[in-house]
């Protein structure tokens, strides 16, 4: 099993003992491709959910250069709400998970089709 096979597997847990959410693999495993490199170093590979310099990052990179989704209050909503559902108290939210519940939550499953 490769790494990324690996990180993708413990990400699916994630999503389901965190976040209560069966993972669509195909989908999770083109989201955690998207991230790139990122997932292999420790510091990039989770997001802070309580600073607002990380969170804008996921927005700006994320969101609207990614998704294609215009920036307004809408988006802010949707990365508190999935921060709500990784858990808050949880210090540990991987991107790729997060970016996942964020595609999902916005419904641009087509971006990764």
């Amino acid at each position: 099993m490769s790494k990324r096979d690996e990180l993708i597997t413990k990400y699916a847990a994630d999503l389901k003992e965190k976040c209560g959410v069966n993972a669509d693999m195909d989908l999770l495993t083109k989201v955690v491709i998207g991230c790139g490199p990122s997932i292999y170093n420790a510091d990039a590979a989770t997001v802070s959910g309580s600073d607002p310099a990380e969170l804008a990052t996921v927005k700006n990179n994320f969101l609207i250069k990614k998704l294609g989704l215009k920036d307004g209050p809408e988006l802010d909503k949707g990365i508190d709400a999935v921060m709500e559902t990784y858990g808050k108290s949880n210090r540990n939210k991987y991107r790729a998970v997060v970016y996942y519940l964020l595609t999902t939550h916005f419904k641009k499953e087509s971006v990764y089709k």
